[in-house]
């Protein structure tokens, strides 16, 4: 299973990295990281917070949370 989420993910990178033209290295890798910290990483399920996004579980998180205050 985390293997094929490996293989997907690079695949997509190389897509993302084939089609843009950089200037330097830098600009290559800053775009990777924006995508990884931005994108990836807000929006694909996570089975550590019961299958949501991070953004979802927040909002679960919050609205639960202030419930319980009121």
């Amino acid at each position: 299973m985390i293997s094929q989420l490996l293989n997907h993910f690079i695949a997509f990178l190389k897509k993302l990295v084939f089609h843009e033209k950089y200037g330097s290295r830098q600009q290559a890798i800053d775009s990777i990281n924006e995508y990884i910290l931005y994108f990836y990483n807000s929006n694909r399920i996570h089975g550590s917070i019961n299958n949501c996004t991070p953004i979802r579980f927040e909002k679960l998180y919050y609205a639960a949370k202030s419930r319980k205050v009121s």
